[in-house]
């Protein structure tokens, strides 16, 4: 039942996107709050497939954590779940996502008509500079930047180091701006390179906000800490629900 639930998901997921990138040219031409739209609707279908097809349900905790206006939201990343569910949670999300994703063919065109913000990781410090520029921007339009302090998805269970992007965007926040941790446990439920799925309710949640006037050690050593140690507890969770154990950190 699983191996079946898994194959009819994965070819309605595919299909999905396929539409998304075939079709979604007709809103180029308009202003950047159509497509907006519309990939929050694509979005929602999708969230609805996860739970008909998949049996994944989806939660969302600590929402009273996330306060109107400019935030930083520095979220664990495991799974193709984090990369478009912020479209239902956020009013006006911004990706901070790799530049190689920017060049793909239509896929690139919307991303750049959401103004999400790339990183050229070849261009060494002259990529921070230019990715901590365009995140301030957005934050000072009151927009709400997404960004993956790992730079990677990651199995459940595992840690990487922490990249420095997010503290060099942290040390420049507008005064009305605060960084929001999120956890999940989406890796558990929808894993990244697997095909078999595993039902039950995939849960992310927004924790304690992070004002600005931390110095670097200090805000990362907080950052790591609120991430991992509500990870950690939805992980527990996902794995009496699913029996997956996780993957060991290396």
């Amino acid at each position: 039942m699983r191996g079946l639930r898994s194959f009819l998901f994965h070819a309605f997921f595919f299909s999905w996107l396929t539409f998304l990138l075939v079709s979604f040219w007709v809103f180029l031409p308009f202003p950047r709050d159509v497509i907006k739209y519309a990939l929050r609707v694509w979005s929602r279908i999708l969230v609805g497939a996860m739970r008909v097809l998949g049996g994944m349900k989806v939660e969302f905790k600590g929402r009273e954590n996330l306060p109107d206006g400019p935030v930083l939201v520095a979220s664990k990343h495991q799974s193709i779940y984090d990369t478009f569910i912020f479209y239902l949670l956020l009013d006006e999300p911004q990706y901070v996502l790799k530049k190689e994703l920017t060049e793909i063919p239509f896929w690139g065109w919307y991303a750049n008509k959401c103004e999400h913000v790339p990183v050229d990781r070849s261009a060494g410090a002259k990529a921070l500079r230019d990715m901590v520029a365009k995140c301030i921007d957005r934050l000072k339009r009151g927009r709400q930047v997404i960004i993956f302090p790992e730079g990677t998805r990651t199995a459940p269970g595992v840690t990487l180091r922490y990249h420095p992007g997010v503290a060099a965007i942290y040390q420049q926040l507008p005064e009305d701006a605060v960084v929001v941790p999120v956890a999940l446990n989406s890796g558990s439920y929808w894993g990244r390179r697997e095909f078999m799925i595993n039902p039950g309710t995939i849960t992310l949640e927004f924790l304690e906000p992070i004002g600005p006037g931390m110095d670097r050690k200090q805000f990362m050593g907080l950052l790591e800490e609120r991430i991992e140690g509500a990870t950690s507890k939805l992980l527990e969770s996902a794995v009496r629900e699913t029996g997956k154990k996780p993957e060991i950190t290396p």
